[in-house]
């Protein structure tokens, strides 16, 4: 494994991160019912990666407002493009890495890489995008080669309630539940063979994360991940 150079979160994204968080856990709390559980499974102080199921566009705003430490984030290459002052604006204050799904993007990876092997803990969507729908989707194998990079456990983490209508429900009064279930961490095991076969070991890990993730969540969220069991995670 290469070591890259030391990570350090930029001074100015530090400061925005600190300063929008109390903010916008106000506004969480006004909006909905928050109920978090599972913090104590948080290695804090140490690189570790937190896999979630992504919804919608409302998931890393409450991720990020309710963890409960700094923790950097993953996010895709087009947020930071979207012309008019709304997520762009917000993903350049907090500093989230930008990727380009669907490629393989070394200056991201590198990053990644960088972030972890300094002992900073990544937010990461092993999805690669948002669903739109309550139902889990097949997770990509890039988690698992980050993984593979790193040696770093994984938290799997589920978010429930943030559903694209949400914000309606909210402004209406209705206060709808917003939910995060921390898991226990886990340690995949290593990657094996070559070409397909090394390909299919990767994938196979990512299920297991999805799987743990599934776990956390309600039945009707589960989508591909409904009906499998998973085996007590251990580190």
């Amino acid at each position: 494994m290469q070591t890259l150079a030391r990570y350090q979160t930029p001074f100015f994204n530090r400061m925005a991160r600190t300063l929008l968080r109390p903010v916008f856990r106000g506004l969480f709390h006004l909006l909905a019912r928050i109920e978090v559980e599972g913090l104590e499974n948080i290695p804090r102080g140490t690189a570790y990666i937190a896999a979630f199921n992504h919804v919608s566009t409302f998931d890393p705003p409450f991720l990020l407002t309710f963890w409960p430490e700094n923790i950097e984030v993953l996010g895709a290459s087009d947020i930071w493009k979207r012309a008019g002052f709304g997520q762009n604006v917000l993903v350049r204050l907090f500093g989230g890495i930008p990727v380009h799904r669907g490629e393989y993007d070394r200056q991201a990876l590198d990053r990644v890489v960088r972030i972890l092997q300094s002992g900073y803990p990544l937010l990461i969507s092993p999805e690669g995008g948002r669903t739109r729908v309550p139902a889990m989707r097949r997770g990509r194998p890039g988690l698992a080669f980050i993984v593979e990079e790193t040696g770093v456990p994984v938290l799997p983490v589920g978010i429930v309630g943030t559903t694209i209508d949400f914000f309606q429900r909210a402004i209406r009064g209705q206060r709808p539940a917003l939910q995060m279930r921390v898991g226990k961490p886990i340690q995949l095991p290593p990657v094996e063979g070559k070409g397909e076969a090394r390909r299919q070991s990767r994938q196979h890990n990512v299920d297991l994360v999805m799987s743990h993730i599934a776990s956390l969540l309600p039945e009707n969220y589960r989508g591909v991940y409904a009906g499998q069991q998973v085996s007590e995670p251990v580190v």
